[in-house]
Protein backbone atom coordinates (compact mmCIF):
# COMPACT_ATOMS: atom_id res chain seq x y z
CA UNK A 1 0.00 0.00 0.00
CA UNK A 2 1.34 3.38 -1.03
CA UNK A 3 0.60 6.01 1.61
CA UNK A 4 1.10 8.90 -0.85
CA UNK A 5 -1.42 7.55 -3.35
CA UNK A 6 -4.75 9.44 -3.44
CA UNK A 7 -7.74 7.15 -2.89
CA UNK A 8 -10.59 9.70 -2.73
CA UNK A 9 -10.60 13.10 -4.40
CA UNK A 10 -13.38 15.65 -4.02
CA UNK A 11 -13.56 18.58 -6.45
CA UNK A 12 -15.84 21.58 -5.91
CA UNK A 13 -18.55 19.40 -4.34
CA UNK A 14 -21.96 20.97 -3.78
CA UNK A 15 -25.13 19.58 -2.26
CA UNK A 16 -28.18 21.84 -2.14
CA UNK A 17 -31.55 20.78 -0.73
CA UNK A 18 -34.55 22.56 -2.31
CA UNK A 19 -36.90 24.78 -0.27
CA UNK A 20 -40.41 24.44 -1.73
CA UNK A 21 -43.75 26.15 -1.19
CA UNK A 22 -47.25 25.11 -2.06
CA UNK A 23 -49.37 22.08 -1.17
CA UNK A 24 -50.37 20.72 -4.58
CA UNK A 25 -48.13 22.59 -7.03
CA UNK A 26 -44.85 22.83 -5.19
CA UNK A 27 -42.37 25.35 -6.50
CA UNK A 28 -38.76 25.87 -5.50
CA UNK A 29 -38.23 29.16 -3.70
CA UNK A 30 -34.64 28.65 -2.55
CA UNK A 31 -31.91 26.21 -1.56
CA UNK A 32 -30.32 25.02 1.67
CA UNK A 33 -26.62 25.05 0.79
CA UNK A 34 -25.54 22.15 3.00
CA UNK A 35 -22.25 21.64 1.12
CA UNK A 36 -21.14 24.62 -0.94
CA UNK A 37 -18.11 23.94 -3.13
CA UNK A 38 -15.50 21.97 -1.17
CA UNK A 39 -12.33 20.30 -2.47
CA UNK A 40 -9.89 17.92 -0.75
CA UNK A 41 -8.17 14.56 -1.20
CA UNK A 42 -7.76 11.56 1.10
CA UNK A 43 -4.63 9.47 0.71
CA UNK A 44 -4.65 5.70 0.92
CA UNK A 45 -4.31 4.41 4.49
CA UNK A 46 -4.76 7.78 6.21
CA UNK A 47 -7.48 9.19 8.45
CA UNK A 48 -8.83 12.60 7.51
CA UNK A 49 -10.75 14.23 10.36
CA UNK A 50 -13.66 16.50 9.39
CA UNK A 51 -14.65 18.83 12.24
CA UNK A 52 -17.06 21.70 12.77
CA UNK A 53 -20.12 22.60 14.81
CA UNK A 54 -23.49 20.89 14.37
CA UNK A 55 -25.28 21.72 11.13
CA UNK A 56 -22.19 22.80 9.16
CA UNK A 57 -22.58 20.01 6.56
CA UNK A 58 -20.17 17.33 7.82
CA UNK A 59 -22.56 14.36 7.61
CA UNK A 60 -23.96 15.55 4.28
CA UNK A 61 -20.40 15.65 2.92
CA UNK A 62 -19.82 12.03 3.95
CA UNK A 63 -23.09 10.81 2.46
CA UNK A 64 -22.56 12.76 -0.77
CA UNK A 65 -19.07 11.29 -1.22
CA UNK A 66 -20.60 7.79 -0.98
CA UNK A 67 -23.40 8.86 -3.38
CA UNK A 68 -26.09 8.18 -0.77
CA UNK A 69 -27.02 11.76 -1.67
CA UNK A 70 -26.42 12.64 -5.30
CA UNK A 71 -24.39 15.89 -5.51
CA UNK A 72 -25.87 19.07 -6.97
CA UNK A 73 -22.51 19.80 -8.64
CA UNK A 74 -18.87 18.77 -8.46
CA UNK A 75 -16.97 15.51 -8.81
CA UNK A 76 -15.98 12.67 -6.50
CA UNK A 77 -13.18 10.38 -7.68
CA UNK A 78 -12.55 7.01 -6.06
CA UNK A 79 -9.40 5.25 -7.28
CA UNK A 80 -9.50 7.62 -10.25
CA UNK A 81 -13.10 6.79 -11.24
CA UNK A 82 -15.78 9.49 -11.18
CA UNK A 83 -18.56 8.23 -8.87
CA UNK A 84 -20.94 11.00 -9.92
CA UNK A 85 -21.04 9.56 -13.45
CA UNK A 86 -21.85 6.00 -12.31
CA UNK A 87 -25.34 4.53 -12.06
CA UNK A 88 -27.00 1.17 -11.49
CA UNK A 89 -24.76 -1.90 -11.38
CA UNK A 90 -21.55 0.07 -11.98
CA UNK A 91 -22.18 2.18 -8.84
CA UNK A 92 -23.33 -0.91 -6.95
CA UNK A 93 -20.01 -2.65 -7.65
CA UNK A 94 -18.04 0.41 -6.46
CA UNK A 95 -20.11 0.52 -3.26
CA UNK A 96 -18.46 -2.71 -2.11
CA UNK A 97 -15.26 -0.67 -1.67
CA UNK A 98 -16.95 2.14 0.31
CA UNK A 99 -18.92 1.76 3.51
CA UNK A 100 -20.30 3.91 6.32
CA UNK A 101 -20.47 3.64 10.12
CA UNK A 102 -23.49 5.63 11.24
CA UNK A 103 -23.77 8.02 14.16
CA UNK A 104 -26.57 6.44 16.17
CA UNK A 105 -26.09 2.73 16.97
CA UNK A 106 -29.68 2.62 18.25
CA UNK A 107 -31.29 3.87 15.02
CA UNK A 108 -28.96 2.33 12.42
CA UNK A 109 -29.72 -1.33 13.29
CA UNK A 110 -33.06 -2.88 12.32
CA UNK A 111 -34.70 -4.01 15.59
CA UNK A 112 -36.58 -6.82 13.79
CA UNK A 113 -33.42 -8.44 12.41
CA UNK A 114 -30.97 -10.65 14.27
CA UNK A 115 -27.31 -9.66 14.49
CA UNK A 116 -26.46 -12.44 12.04
CA UNK A 117 -28.94 -11.04 9.49
CA UNK A 118 -27.75 -7.44 9.97
CA UNK A 119 -24.04 -8.19 9.53
CA UNK A 120 -24.68 -10.77 6.79
CA UNK A 121 -27.07 -8.65 4.72
CA UNK A 122 -24.32 -6.95 2.63
CA UNK A 123 -22.94 -10.41 1.75
CA UNK A 124 -26.32 -11.47 0.35
CA UNK A 125 -27.12 -8.16 -1.35
CA UNK A 126 -23.83 -8.23 -3.28
CA UNK A 127 -23.96 -11.97 -3.92
CA UNK A 128 -20.78 -12.75 -1.97
CA UNK A 129 -21.91 -15.53 0.39
CA UNK A 130 -24.99 -17.51 1.45
CA UNK A 131 -25.90 -20.25 3.92
CA UNK A 132 -23.12 -21.82 5.96
CA UNK A 133 -20.45 -19.70 4.26
CA UNK A 134 -22.29 -16.51 5.22
CA UNK A 135 -22.75 -17.71 8.81
CA UNK A 136 -19.03 -18.48 9.07
CA UNK A 137 -18.10 -15.05 7.70
CA UNK A 138 -20.49 -13.28 10.11
CA UNK A 139 -19.01 -15.13 13.09
CA UNK A 140 -15.52 -14.17 11.90
CA UNK A 141 -16.56 -10.50 11.67
CA UNK A 142 -18.08 -10.52 15.16
CA UNK A 143 -14.89 -12.05 16.53
CA UNK A 144 -12.91 -9.35 14.72
CA UNK A 145 -14.78 -6.52 16.49
CA UNK A 146 -14.57 -8.14 19.92
CA UNK A 147 -18.03 -9.73 20.17
CA UNK A 148 -19.00 -13.32 20.93
CA UNK A 149 -19.50 -15.10 17.55
CA UNK A 150 -22.42 -17.07 19.04
CA UNK A 151 -24.47 -13.89 19.47
CA UNK A 152 -25.69 -14.11 15.87
CA UNK A 153 -29.24 -15.11 16.86
CA UNK A 154 -29.69 -12.21 19.28
CA UNK A 155 -31.48 -8.92 18.52
CA UNK A 156 -30.07 -5.35 18.78
CA UNK A 157 -32.08 -4.51 21.92
CA UNK A 158 -30.10 -7.15 23.84
CA UNK A 159 -26.85 -5.18 23.40
CA UNK A 160 -25.38 -2.04 24.95
CA UNK A 161 -24.61 1.08 22.90
CA UNK A 162 -20.93 0.20 22.54
CA UNK A 163 -21.75 -3.36 21.46
CA UNK A 164 -24.27 -2.07 18.91
CA UNK A 165 -21.64 0.23 17.43
CA UNK A 166 -19.32 -2.79 17.14
CA UNK A 167 -22.10 -4.56 15.22
CA UNK A 168 -22.27 -1.53 12.90
CA UNK A 169 -18.51 -1.71 12.39
CA UNK A 170 -18.73 -5.45 11.63
CA UNK A 171 -21.42 -4.74 9.02
CA UNK A 172 -19.23 -2.05 7.42
CA UNK A 173 -16.31 -4.51 7.20
CA UNK A 174 -18.36 -7.37 5.69
CA UNK A 175 -17.36 -6.67 2.07
CA UNK A 176 -13.67 -5.87 2.77
CA UNK A 177 -13.93 -2.16 1.83
CA UNK A 178 -10.91 0.08 1.43
CA UNK A 179 -12.68 3.34 2.44
CA UNK A 180 -15.02 3.91 5.39
CA UNK A 181 -16.88 7.10 6.33
CA UNK A 182 -17.14 7.20 10.14
CA UNK A 183 -20.04 9.59 10.80
CA UNK A 184 -19.59 10.63 14.46
CA UNK A 185 -19.38 6.94 15.49
CA UNK A 186 -18.66 7.72 19.16
CA UNK A 187 -20.79 10.80 19.88
CA UNK A 188 -23.68 8.84 21.49
CA UNK A 189 -21.45 6.56 23.59
CA UNK A 190 -20.10 6.87 27.14
CA UNK A 191 -16.60 8.32 27.43
CA UNK A 192 -15.07 5.01 28.57
CA UNK A 193 -16.66 3.18 25.62
CA UNK A 194 -15.57 5.91 23.16
CA UNK A 195 -11.90 5.05 23.75
CA UNK A 196 -12.57 1.35 23.15
CA UNK A 197 -14.34 1.99 19.83
CA UNK A 198 -11.64 4.41 18.62
CA UNK A 199 -8.90 1.91 19.54
CA UNK A 200 -10.82 -0.78 17.66
CA UNK A 201 -11.04 1.45 14.55
CA UNK A 202 -7.28 2.12 14.71
CA UNK A 203 -6.49 -1.61 15.10
CA UNK A 204 -8.68 -2.47 12.11
CA UNK A 205 -7.03 0.28 10.05
CA UNK A 206 -3.58 -1.13 10.79
CA UNK A 207 -4.73 -4.69 10.12
CA UNK A 208 -6.55 -4.10 6.82
CA UNK A 209 -5.00 -0.86 5.52
CA UNK A 210 -8.30 1.02 5.74
CA UNK A 211 -8.79 4.68 4.82
CA UNK A 212 -11.13 6.74 7.03
CA UNK A 213 -13.05 9.99 6.73
CA UNK A 214 -13.66 10.56 10.46
CA UNK A 215 -16.49 13.06 11.02
CA UNK A 216 -16.76 14.50 14.54
CA UNK A 217 -17.14 17.64 16.63
CA UNK A 218 -14.83 16.30 19.36
CA UNK A 219 -11.56 18.17 18.76
CA UNK A 220 -9.56 16.24 21.34
CA UNK A 221 -10.56 12.89 19.81
CA UNK A 222 -9.83 14.02 16.25
CA UNK A 223 -6.30 14.95 17.30
CA UNK A 224 -5.80 11.43 18.61
CA UNK A 225 -7.08 9.51 15.58
CA UNK A 226 -6.48 11.75 12.52
CA UNK A 227 -3.44 12.27 10.29
CA UNK A 228 -4.88 15.46 8.77
CA UNK A 229 -7.82 17.63 9.82
CA UNK A 230 -10.28 19.66 7.75
CA UNK A 231 -12.30 22.37 9.55
CA UNK A 232 -15.77 23.07 8.14
CA UNK A 233 -18.03 26.08 8.63
CA UNK A 234 -21.44 26.62 7.01
CA UNK A 235 -20.89 24.27 4.06
CA UNK A 236 -17.29 25.27 3.31
CA UNK A 237 -13.88 23.99 4.39
CA UNK A 238 -11.99 26.92 5.93
CA UNK A 239 -8.73 25.18 6.89
CA UNK A 240 -7.01 21.88 6.08
CA UNK A 241 -3.62 20.66 7.27
CA UNK A 242 -1.93 17.92 9.29
CA UNK A 243 -3.11 17.57 12.89
CA UNK A 244 0.04 18.85 14.63
CA UNK A 245 0.21 22.01 12.51
CA UNK A 246 -3.50 22.68 13.05
CA UNK A 247 -3.26 22.45 16.83
CA UNK A 248 0.05 24.32 17.14
CA UNK A 249 -0.46 26.97 14.46
CA UNK A 250 -4.13 27.46 13.51
CA UNK A 251 -4.43 30.25 10.93
CA UNK A 252 -8.16 30.69 10.35
CA UNK A 253 -10.03 32.73 13.02
CA UNK A 254 -12.76 30.07 13.23
CA UNK A 255 -10.21 27.30 13.88
CA UNK A 256 -8.57 29.46 16.54
CA UNK A 257 -11.95 29.96 18.23
CA UNK A 258 -12.73 26.24 18.15
CA UNK A 259 -9.37 25.23 19.59
CA UNK A 260 -9.55 27.87 22.32
CA UNK A 261 -12.62 26.06 23.67
CA UNK A 262 -10.82 22.69 24.10
CA UNK A 263 -10.01 22.14 27.80
CA UNK A 264 -6.32 21.65 28.67
CA UNK A 265 -5.59 19.40 31.70
CA UNK A 266 -2.99 21.82 33.06
CA UNK A 267 -4.28 24.60 35.36
CA UNK A 268 -1.26 26.87 34.69
CA UNK A 269 -1.65 26.74 30.89
CA UNK A 270 -5.45 26.90 31.16
CA UNK A 271 -5.24 30.11 33.21
CA UNK A 272 -2.83 31.82 30.79
CA UNK A 273 -4.50 31.08 27.49
CA UNK A 274 -6.96 33.43 25.82
CA UNK A 275 -10.45 32.23 24.97
CA UNK A 276 -11.96 33.43 21.69
CA UNK A 277 -15.69 33.98 22.23
CA UNK A 278 -17.70 34.16 19.01
CA UNK A 279 -20.66 36.50 19.05
CA UNK A 280 -23.95 35.98 17.25
CA UNK A 281 -25.43 32.84 15.74
CA UNK A 282 -24.43 30.72 12.77
CA UNK A 283 -26.16 32.14 9.65
CA UNK A 284 -28.77 30.06 7.86
CA UNK A 285 -27.41 27.80 5.09
CA UNK A 286 -30.48 28.90 3.10
CA UNK A 287 -29.17 32.48 3.11
CA UNK A 288 -25.39 32.55 3.72
CA UNK A 289 -23.68 35.96 4.03
CA UNK A 290 -22.24 37.74 1.04
CA UNK A 291 -18.47 37.31 0.96
CA UNK A 292 -16.88 35.05 3.56
CA UNK A 293 -19.37 32.80 5.38
CA UNK A 294 -17.61 33.55 8.68
CA UNK A 295 -17.64 37.35 8.22
CA UNK A 296 -20.70 37.90 10.46
CA UNK A 297 -18.95 36.37 13.51
CA UNK A 298 -15.25 36.90 12.79
CA UNK A 299 -13.38 38.91 15.49
CA UNK A 300 -10.82 40.21 12.92
CA UNK A 301 -13.16 40.89 9.97
CA UNK A 302 -12.14 43.36 7.22
CA UNK A 303 -14.22 45.20 4.61
CA UNK A 304 -13.06 42.80 1.87
CA UNK A 305 -14.48 39.86 3.84
CA UNK A 306 -18.03 41.20 3.35
CA UNK A 307 -17.62 41.61 -0.42
CA UNK A 308 -15.97 38.52 -1.91
CA UNK A 309 -15.55 34.91 -0.83
CA UNK A 310 -11.88 34.12 -0.03
CA UNK A 311 -10.18 31.50 -2.17
CA UNK A 312 -9.21 28.21 -0.55
CA UNK A 313 -5.41 28.47 -1.00
CA UNK A 314 -2.28 26.60 0.02
CA UNK A 315 -0.42 29.17 2.17
CA UNK A 316 2.31 26.75 3.33
CA UNK A 317 3.17 23.28 2.14
CA UNK A 318 0.15 21.12 2.88
CA UNK A 319 -1.62 23.92 4.79
CA UNK A 320 -4.78 25.23 3.04
CA UNK A 321 -6.76 28.20 4.33
CA UNK A 322 -9.68 30.30 3.08
CA UNK A 323 -9.02 33.67 4.76
CA UNK A 324 -7.88 37.10 3.50
CA UNK A 325 -5.86 37.66 6.67
CA UNK A 326 -3.35 34.91 5.83
CA UNK A 327 -3.22 35.10 2.02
Amino acid sequence: MQRDQVLVEVRDLKKYFPITRGIIFQRRVGNIKAVDGISFAIRQGETLGLVGESGCGKSTTGRTILQLYRPTAGKVYFEGEDLTALKGNALRRMRQQMQMIFQDPYASLNPRMTVGSIVGEPLEVHGVAWGAEKRERVQELLRLVGLNPYFINRYPHEFSGGQRQRIGIARALALNPSFIVCDEPISSLDVSIQAQVVNLLEDLQNQFGLTYLFITHDLSMVRHISDRVAVMYLGKIVELTDRDTLYENPLHPYTQALLSAVPIPDPVVEERRRRVILEGDVPSPANPPQGCNFSTRCPVVMDTCHQEKPEFKEVEEGHWVACYRVQ
